[in-house]
């Protein structure tokens, strides 16, 4: 069976190798095959950036969140606006309750929000190579712009031209480098 984008294993091409392996090496190099098949496909790619991202963004944000003065306990005040506690004033319990729920509320939106940009800009990166065929500098910058454009979307078509230009180059930026011939590989990029 041919899989779009598979390349035949050695040994499993032609008759004549087929006995050089056992059964159990031959079903674990179709195996590996599939698998290798299944992460190239752009749905599996989506998930894979968008968990990617979530896990990324839930520590990022759990660190920005131990950094931050307008925090409940960065104002030393918690509670509602009428009947609000300096958090001083609050048992040792009571203070770790409410810095640890703060955390785990920007934790929560800073994975959402990086998941989300992950998942979005591999789909659209991975739609757009299929389309172009090729994968070159321009399929990053025009996942870029639709990625910028998409999420800038609800704010106005300014915001969404200002959000297309934006993440466009920053794809670019980070594409070109990532693309740069390393000290070893003689001129040769990958």
């Amino acid at each position: 069976m041919s899989l779009p984008g598979s390349v035949p294993l050695p040994g499993l091409s032609n008759a004549s190798s087929m006995p050089s392996m056992s059964p159990d090496q031959m079903q674990e190099q179709m195996m590996i095959k599939y698998m290798q098949s299944a992460f190239e496909s752009c749905p599996a790619k989506t998930v894979i950036s968008g968990t990617m991202g979530f896990g990324l963004g839930g520590v990022f944000g759990l660190f920005m969140s131990s950094m931050r003065y307008d925090t409940p306990l960065g104002t030393g005040v918690v509670g509602s606006a009428t009947g609000a506690t300096a958090i001083t004033d609050l048992p040792m319990r009571e203070q770790l309750k409410a810095g640890f729920k703060d955390m785990g509320r920007a934790s929560w939106s800073s994975a959402k929000n990086f998941g989300m940009v992950g998942g979005i800009f591999a789909g659209v990166e991975c739609c757009i190579e299929g389309l172009r065929a090729r994968n070159d500098l321009g399929n990053g910058v025009a996942a870029g712009c639709i990625t910028g454009g998409v999420l800038a979307a609800k704010a106005g078509p300014q915001a969404a031209a200002i959000g297309c230009a934006g993440f466009a180059a920053f794809s670019a930026a980070i594409d070109s480098y990532m693309r740069m011939p390393s000290e070893g590989s003689g001129g040769r990029v990958d």
